[in-house]
């Protein structure tokens, strides 16, 4: 590309890093390719300059290249934007530390922690390159502005590029003040700019995993063309390369739906009432003597023995294969307040102590325990090739060696103070012992690194879901080691999984608008007014945990359910049976056993259907999602608001699949003719519904009832669309 011309990429410091971390070539074309469009291009806080990665994927590895790169090219001075946690602040500046060593021992650069400087800078330290970390805090960008302008006035003729790391609602961004009808800018997002007002000649780099508030933003509170929002676009945007280790939302959520790969072992459903349990201490409900076998916690000391037999697992391969054992760590994540911190920390001492206890008697419940534990794992163990398998018995001595020489620490983290004293020299928790478990809240959620993560028991259980925080809360996202992945299990409930599992399906969609150019269209965003008529609706007014996207083809049923019962249903059942044979005799047209049917009908069809059906505990079936994107994906064709309909009848299909997880596909593709294939053929301006009739028989897992079980399939023209079943107002 013609703008890598303009970069010199030999320079003492690129070159230094790129020999010290063997960058390969897509990251430093990702690396040179910022540099040149940061030297080429005006970048401001308005429009800044773009690096979008995934959670933990190797960011802060690829902006200090690009910092490298500044250096080399005539850039004075990095000022890094940390989110505002003295843990981050200490995290980056010893990765600074760590990454420059050579150039600081050589006098070419300083690193700075702004609330930390010396108390006069010779011009001597003033003439070299400077790196400064500041906290996206008013004092921490109040003291950089005295730094800059008052103290050290030479500085702010200097070229000075600006990295805001984990760059979201905390820093650019606009907040709508309905009343005014204006937009206004956050205090920080202020002070930034008006400190750069004071600069010669600077640069802006946003540095993110979750872009939503800045692509997403309106400029004006305008719609364009009738429904789409024109997002704030930045002056470039680029790709942070996804390394071959890197673990994400397409394990947990999408791998995770194929039976018998490794994935679909991940996912540990926890009941909503055990979450309760882990809010307060209730001696009526946890006596704590019985924790080994009490059945209303059985999930956190699943969790728990999983973590410990996990972790004895690899660590008895390691050991086969000549390797370090390495430390492992498991996060409790569910509350904010201290209180209840409190209470999970002396609840999981408890059953260390009651474990070791069982362990040094080998008493029958832990047998069991273990037993139940390792046969858990080992399921998804099998599945990698290459890998040594231990036996039950093998698994159990390693067990009970751990728990005899005390080998779990648990920790509560939920202050700066606690972070602080339990970080490492580079920043990040340290593992005290081959098993560590953290209990916290938002402190463990900030970009602290913690490493060999094999478990995650998650119940953040806001009102409302926004995707920044939910994706910052991932903590099992990163780079995982396919053999650590196979002993790791992801716990919270249905409810959470389902809202993680859209966010991700959004979050990946729009990832993909963005490779795509997208964010020089805009994304659609849809809700439902009191009328029932669709209208857009701003992109930072959306709740998370009520939000559908809609892109080519998707399919939306209901899944985890059982049927009423048969004198309840019949009929309903009947009901549907006669209208979808009066709309298979009137249909508009018909081809390839699909039938053109009018939207209200569909919906009729839909709105029977939900009467007959009862959605599980953290499952759901909303009858208004069905019909908005009904309307809103079938008024889309110019030909008129028609959806195709496909049906099958005596269908046997089971209720749950082998693993134990409910069915989620009636629907069969059958080598181009079954009914999906034809859905997916017919669905170009018109959406379908597959209509399936299914026997229901109780040795299926059903009540003995018939039933219908509807499909909507999306248009192949579907542009990346986000219905919000419902809006913060």
């Amino acid at each position: 590309m013609k703008t890598l011309e303009i970069v010199q990429t030999q320079g003492r410091f690129f070159q230094h890093l790129q020999y010290k971390n063997d960058y390969t070539n897509e990251s430093n074309e990702c690396m040179i390719q910022t540099a040149a469009q940061l030297i080429d291009k005006k970048s401001s806080e308005n429009r800044p300059g773009m690096l979008l990665g995934k959670i933990q994927s190797g960011k802060t590895r690829t902006f200090i290249g690009v910092m490298g790169l500044a250096y080399d090219n005539g850039f004075d001075a990095v000022i890094i934007l940390t989110k505002g946690t003295n843990a981050l602040v200490k995290q980056t500046y010893a990765r600074l530390e760590e990454e420059f060593a050579e150039q600081i021992v050589d006098d070419r650069l300083r690193v700075y922690d702004i609330m930390s400087m010396p108390e006069r800078l010779r011009k001597y330290e003033l003439s070299q390159k400077l790196a400064f970390i500041v906290k996206k805090e008013t004092h921490n960008l109040d003291r950089l502005r005295e730094t800059l302008v008052d103290q050290y006035p030479s500085l702010s003729n200097k070229k000075i590029l600006f990295i805001d790391d984990e760059a979201d609602f905390a820093s650019v961004a606009y907040e709508y003040k309905w009343e005014q009808n204006i937009t206004k800018m956050r205090v920080i997002a202020s002070k930034i700019n008006e400190l750069r007002g004071c600069l010669q000649e600077s640069a802006f780099l946003q540095v993110t995993a979750t872009p939503y508030s800045l692509y997403l933003q309106p400029e004006e509170m305008t719609i364009h063309e009738g429904k789409v929002f024109e997002p704030i676009r930045p002056a470039f945007t680029e790709l942070v390369p996804v390394h071959d280790r890197y673990i994400g939302g397409d394990m947990y959520f999408e791998k995770s739906q194929i039976a018998g790969h490794f994935a679909s072992y991940l996912y540990h459903e926890v009941a909503e009432k055990e979450l309760q349990v882990m809010k307060k201490m209730d001696g009526r409900r946890v006596k704590m003597d019985k924790l080994l076998k009490q059945k209303n916690i059985a999930n956190i000391r699943r969790a728990i023995v999983n973590f410990i037999v996990g972790s004895c697992i690899r660590r008895w391969q390691q050991r086969q294969a000549g390797m370090k054992q390495r430390k492992y760590s498991f996060i409790i994540h569910t509350e904010r307040g201290k209180n209840a911190h409190a209470w999970q920390g002396e609840l999981i001492r408890s059953f260390e102590d009651l474990l070791i206890e069982a362990a040094r008697e080998e008493s029958e419940v832990f047998h069991t325990l273990v037993q139940q534990s390792y046969q858990d794992l080992i399921r998804s163990v099998k599945t990698l090739n290459n890998v040594p398998v231990p036996s039950y018995i093998q698994v159990y001595l390693e067990v009970k060696l751990a728990l005899d020489q005390e080998y779990i620490v648990s920790s509560i983290v939920n202050s700066e103070k606690d972070v602080k004293e339990l970080l490492d020299h580079s920043g990040q928790l340290q593992l005290r012992a081959p098993m560590n478990i953290f209990i916290g809240g938002q402190i463990l959620d900030r970009g602290v690194t913690i490493h060999n993560l094999i478990g995650f028991f998650y119940g953040r259980n806001p009102k409302t879901f926004q995707q920044d925080t939910v994706l910052q809360h991932s903590r099992m996202y990163g780079a995982r080691p396919l053999e650590d992945l196979a002993v790791t299990r992801f716990y919270t409930t249905q409810r959470i999984y389902s809202i993680m599992e859209r966010i991700h399906e959004f979050d990946a969609e729009l990832r993909r608008a963005f490779e795509c150019g997208g964010q020089e269209r805009g994304v659609v965003f849809i809700q439902k007014d009191l009328t029932s008529t669709i209208l857009p609706c701003s992109p930072n007014k959306i709740l998370l945990s009520s939000l559908t996207m809609l892109k080519p083809h998707k399919r939306l049923l209901p899944v985890g359910f059982q049927t009423g019962y048969k004198t309840h249903i019949q009929k309903t059942v009947r009901e549907i049976d006669r209208l979808i044979e009066n709309e298979l005799k009137n249909a508009r047209y018909h081809e390839e056993g699909a039938y053109l049917i009018p939207v209200e009908k569909a919906k009729e069809m839909i709105t029977l259907v939900h009467k007959t059906l009862e959605m599980e505990e953290g499952r759901e079936f909303n009858l208004d999602e069905y019909h908005s994107v009904l309307d809103y994906l079938s008024t889309e064709a110019k030909s008129g608001a028609y959806v195709w309909l496909i049906t099958r009848t005596r269908r046997e299909i089971q209720r749950f699949k082998e693993d134990g997880a409910f069915e989620n596909s009636p629907d069969t593709p059958g080598k181009g003719k079954g009914e999906l294939a034809i859905a997916r053929r017919k669905a170009k301006d018109h959406p379908a519904l597959i209509m399936l009739r299914q026997e229901g028989k109780k040795e299926h897992g059903w009540r003995g009832a018939e039933f219908w079980w509807p499909v909507v399939v999306a248009p192949s023209e579907t542009r990346p669309t986000v219905f919000a079943n419902k809006t913060v107002k």
